[in-house]
C-alpha cells in the first residue's frame, strides 16, 4: 500500500567518497582513508535508492566524501583535518559548491511538501560500523508522530527478528536542526535510521538485499499502524 496522504523525502549525506579533481592533490596517498569508511559511510546511497524507488520520490544526497566537507555540520565542523588548512576562500567555495545546493534541495522539499498540508515524513539514512549487527531508530524532542511512527517500525523490525533500538530525544546535528527550523509548526517527521555497514559489506547477520526489501515491508505497514501524521497541533515542541 503506498501512503498517498504523505509526502516522503528521503536523505543521506555521505553518500559518497567522490574527490573532485581540483582537490585529489590535497588526498594524495591517503586514498585508502578516503575510501574507509571515514570517508563516506557504505551502502548508504544503495538503501536511500531502494526507499526513493518504492515511494517514488526524488533522493537527496551529498556528491563529495565528508572528508571534503560534512554536509551534516556547520562552520568549523564541516572541515576535516584535511580541509582545515584550506585557506577561508577555497573552504567557502566548497561550501557554495558542495553544501548550499545539498540544503537548497532538501529545504525546497521540505517546503514544497508542507505548502501542500499535507504531514512530510522524511527518512535522514546513515551506515555506520560502531552499530555492529544493529539498527537504530532515532527521534528528536517534541516530535510525537515521529516518535510513534519509530516505536512501530521498531517493534515490526523485532518481530522480523532485527536488533533494532529505538533512542528518543536524540541530539540533532547541524542540518537536522536547521530542517526542523525549516519546518516551523508543520507537520514534519523526521527519523533518524543508522543501519549497521556488516550488513551491506559482509551480509552480516543479514544479507543486504533481504534488509533492504524488509526495511520498506516494515517501513510501510508501521505508516499504516501508527497514528496519522498530519496537523500541526502534534508537532509542536513538547514542554517538560
Amino acid at each position: 500500500m503506498t501512503h498517498h496522504a504523505i509526502q516522503y523525502l528521503f536523505s543521506c549525506e555521505h553518500a559518497t567518497c567522490a574527490v573532485p579533481e581540483a582537490y585529489r592533490e590535497l588526498f594524495k596517498g591517503e586514498e585508502d582513508v578516503v575510501a574507509s569508511g571515514e570517508g563516506w559511510e557504505p551502502g548508504v546511497l544503495n538503501l536511500c535508492q531502494a526507499f526513493s524507488m518504492r515511494y517514488h520520490t526524488p533522493l537527496v544526497h551529498g556528491d563529495v566524501t565528508r572528508l571534503l566537507i560534512d554536509l551534516e555540520q556547520d562552520g568549523d565542523a564541516r572541515w576535516s583535518r584535511y580541509t582545515a588548512k584550506l585557506p577561508e576562500a577555497t573552504r567557502l567555495k566548497l561550501a557554495d559548491r558542495h553544501q548550499r545546493p545539498f540544503r537548497t534541495q532538501l529545504s525546497q522539499r521540505v517546503r514544497d511538501g508542507l505548502r501542500r498540508q499535507q504531514p512530510l515524513f522524511h527518512l535522514l539514512a546513515h551506515t555506520s560500523p560502531e552499530v555492529d549487527g544493529r539498527v537504530v531508530l532515532e527521534t528528536f524532542a517534541g516530535m510525537r508522530p515521529a516518535e510513534e511512527l519509530a516505536s512501530a517500525w521498531r517493534g515490526l523490525l523485532r518481530a522480523a527478528s532485527v536488533d533494532v533500538m529505538h533512542l528518543h530525544n536524540a541530539t540533532p546535528n547541524a542540518l537536522e536542526a536547521w530542517l526542523i527550523g525549516q519546518a516551523g509548526e508543520g507537520a514534519y517527521t523526521p527519523v533518524r535510521l543508522t543501519v549497521a555497514q556488516s550488513f551491506f559489506l559482509e551480509g552480516r547477520p543479514r544479507r543486504w538485499d533481504e534488509m533492504k526489501k524488509l526495511f520498506i515491508e516494515t517501513l510501510n505497514r508501521a505508516l499504516s499502524e501508527a497514528p496519522p501524521l498530519n496537523g500541526p497541533e502534534s508537532h509542536a515542541t513538547a514542554q517538560g
